[in-house]
């Protein structure tokens, strides 16, 4: 068990760790020649230009101005000086709602530290229970309900404070609720015009022996929405011409390296190995071989792509059907389209670079499939990862260390190694443990075949939070406490042991301090530093660089990866409420966390970070759902843990709580959420007419045709081909349909002859 020493140390470590990669943030970002990659949106935007353009040869590279670092932290209220209305403007709304996540953090345990210091921890350390025991203990433990003598009266002072918990967490989250619904309603009122916002995507098409499927849609939407359909996009299954154009990409970008350096030294040609990675193979002249391979792939994707427009097989049963308002646009994605509820399937679009191409492709009645696939594998994965968590813990500890490696037992024991292990070990290998494990659980939502990014990171967000709550949370508790507590459980009888496990539970605090700060402390600073970005681009910059487009793609930011960052605060929502009313020792390294961590994130939001898509806070009902989980979490532990502790009295009052939270949850599911499911009429219209009003000659069906193509066809021979076709009259002209089928219906097909060809077109030619 961590002693207060061992706590100590380990502050004392990453405490240190966080100054020092802040300290080196704070004088590697002032160096010109780091501007790309600590101010990479603002060169994105182009509103900055490179200090290494002008001045002398060493000002280029680094910072001779002796004021600025006496200036050094001057980011911090930089960061805090930018108005949320700006930041929304500059960011995104997704970006600035998540930011909001740690503003809440801050703004329920504030409160609840205060609270809890004043009242829960003088009635707690005025015990005498743990010393009298068998147990294992620290100093901080006394401060943990695990100090009050069994049947005692004290424990009415947690009930009253678990209630008060449980009001002021519910008002916070009412209260953040109707914020950002309000937020996102004014947010999709005042935003520009956008493809999504006409467009639905429509999934599973059925079958016609006489129609392709772009007839048939076109069919369908021009009898059932006849005064408001405008145009489709059929969907391709084009991942084979996607990965045949990635893979030229990357042939091209070697053969830029190799006659750069050729370029640098004529008296010697490169060479290369043709093999796996170039390791292997024959060694052949690298720009003629990567030119030749180049001529290849460019073939292969000109047939490949031929292939794709002229056979149906490549054709699915899917489409980007757009209109002429938001108004029909809404109406369609709301509502069932076809008397059968598995046909015709209609949700709003993605906003195009927010499509995931590649799930597309894959069959509507193989995702039921796989998603069961997908589900059992990560139920395996989570609880078969628990052997593993129970390994890492065992060993995370002097006596588990010892019996694994008695020969370092003369080393473990003296003070300093036994404080870091103690202190410091269990926090940084579970983190070392997990950290391939976001990268798993992404591939596993790219399986199930979500359509779009913001859904995958949604999907894999969820799956992290319940990883993290039965391995980080549940798992670190149980084998802990079992480890910990060994001797205890071989020596005393079996109706003892939920005793003994009720006991250790809030001792366990002393773990997730030591988590919190190696992953919360440090890690947050390390972020800040960013240390492979900084070593990626000058590597990229050094080799590969020769245009200032190359230049743009080695500084890459990225984005803010709500996949990994969003589960990771969530766990310390939980900690905090569960650990609120056990053992509050552990609020303040929370509460440091989440005020360090807006700090950061501010900053790398408007300076760094560029979001890849805007969900307009489409995730925040998963958040509140998330920390509602958390409390009642936090209220049956507690419920669970006052019943080992014989307060038989007070427990029953307690089962009122996660009621009353269940039924606060349910009462903001049926008020906010629909502003984050759903689009209002009211809005939409309103939105049209505005629109009309101000652009009554905006041509709709041009800016609509290509939003939704595949990117691997946009290449410049279709763009050229786009710019010279007419712009055409929006009223398409009146076709007969094919259709002999018996999905016959009253009403002929329109199909527009003026409008610019699609690729649905040259299929449509192709038929006889």
């Amino acid at each position: 068990m961590a002693t207060l020493s061992d706590i100590g140390v380990a502050a004392a470590i990453n405490i240190l760790s966080a100054c020092i990669f802040l300290f080196a943030f704070a004088i590697l970002r002032i160096q010109p020649v780091n501007d790309r990659v600590y101010f990479p949106k603002w060169y994105l935007k182009g509103l900055r230009s490179s200090p290494l353009h002008s001045g002398a040869i060493v000002n280029k590279f680094v910072n001779l101005d002796f004021r600025a670092y006496l200036r050094f932290l001057n980011w911090m209220p930089a960061a805090l000086r930018m108005p949320e209305p700006e930041l929304i403007d500059h960011a995104g709304l997704d970006s600035a709602v998540y930011l909001r996540i740690y503003l809440i953090g801050l703004k329920l345990f504030v409160p609840i530290a205060f609270i809890a210091f004043s009242v829960m921890v003088p009635v707690n350390w005025t015990n005498h229970t743990l010393e009298r025991s068998s147990l294992t203990y620290s100093d901080l433990d006394k401060l943990s309900i695990s100090n009050i003598p069994l049947g005692s009266q004290r424990f009415w002072t947690h009930l009253v404070m678990a209630y008060i918990f449980t009001f002021w967490t519910c008002y916070v989250l009412k209260r953040e609720y109707e914020i950002i619904a309000s937020m996102r309603l004014h947010f999709l009122a005042s935003e520009h015009r956008r493809p999504d916002q006409f467009t639905v995507l429509v999934r599973n098409v059925p079958p016609d022996p006489d129609e392709s499927v772009s007839e048939l849609v076109e069919h369908f939407f021009m009898v059932n929405h006849q005064d408001h359909y405008l145009t489709h996009q059929v969907v391709y299954n084009a991942n084979n011409l996607s990965k045949l154009v990635n893979e030229k990409k990357k042939k091209q970008n070697w053969l830029d390296y190799y006659q750069l350096k050729y370029t640098r030294n004529q008296s010697n040609r490169p060479r290369t190995k043709t093999g796996f990675l170039g390791l292997c193979g024959e060694t052949v002249d690298a720009i003629d071989f990567n030119s030749s391979e180049i001529e290849r792939l460019s073939k292969e994707i000109s047939d490949e792509r031929t292939n794709i427009i002229g056979s149906t097989k490549y054709i699915m049963p899917a489409a980007f059907v757009s209109f002429r308002t938001r108004w029909a646009a809404a109406v369609c994605a709301q509502t069932q389209q076809a008397r059968n509820p598995t046909l015709w399937l209609t949700e709003w679009a993605p906003e195009p670079r927010d499509v995931y191409w590649d799930n597309l492709a894959i069959p509507y009645v193989s995702l039921s499939i796989r998603r069961l696939i997908v589900a059992v594998a990560f139920f395996f994965l989570t609880f078969f990862f628990m052997i593993p968590i129970a390994f890492v813990q065992s060993l995370a500890n002097i006596e588990g260390i010892e019996k694994a490696l008695p020969f370092l037992k003369s080393l473990i024991e003296t003070k300093a190694v036994k404080s870091f292990i103690q202190g410091f070990l269990p926090g940084i290998a579970l983190k070392i443990f997990l950290i391939f494990l976001p990268s798993i659980l992404m591939q596993m939502s790219k399986f199930e075949g979500f359509g779009s990014i913001s859904a995958l990171e949604r999907r894999s967000a969820t799956r992290y939070y319940v990883f993290q709550f039965v391995n980080v949370f549940l798992g670190s508790i149980i084998t802990g406490t079992a480890f910990q507590q060994l001797n205890n459980f071989m020596h005393q009888s079996a109706n003892e042991i939920p005793k003994t496990i009720g006991v250790s539970i809030p001792m366990k605090a002393t773990f997730f301090i030591t988590y919190i700060m190696v992953d919360g402390w440090a890690g947050v600073a390390g972020e800040i530093l960013r240390l492979k970005p900084l070593v990626f681009f000058h590597l990229k910059n050094f080799f590969l660089v020769k245009t200032e487009k190359d230049r743009e793609e080695a500084m890459d930011p990225g984005s803010l990866g709500f996949n990994t960052g969003e589960p990771q605060i969530q766990l310390y929502f939980l900690l905090g409420l569960v650990y609120a009313v056990v053992a509050p020792i552990l609020l303040p390294f929370i509460i440091v966390f989440f005020g360090l961590a807006y700090v950061v994130y501010r900053h790398q939001i408007i300076n760094v970070y560029n979001q890849e898509y805007e969900s307009a806070a489409a995730f925040w009902p998963d958040v509140h759902g998330r920390i509602i989980t958390a409390l009642i979490v936090s209220q049956l532990l507690l419920m669970g843990l006052l019943s080992t502790k014989e307060a038989s009295n007070s427990t029953p009052l307690l089962i009122t709580l996660p009621v009353l939270t269940i039924w606060f949850h349910l009462f903001c599911k049926g008020r906010y959420e629909p502003a984050f499911v759903r689009y209002p009429l009211q809005e939409a219209v309103m939105k049209d007419t505005l629109e009309r009003t101000k652009e009554p000659n905006f041509n709709l069906k041009e800016y609509l045709q290509n939003a939704y193509i595949h990117p691997v066809f946009k290449s410049e021979e279709d763009n050229e081909s786009d710019a010279a076709s007419e712009d055409g009259d929006l009223e398409p002209s009146l076709v007969q349909t094919k259709r002999q089928s018996r999905f016959n219906t009253p009403l002929p097909s329109k199909r527009s002859g003026s409008s610019p060809p699609l690729l649905s077109d040259f299929d449509a030619n192709t038929r006889v």
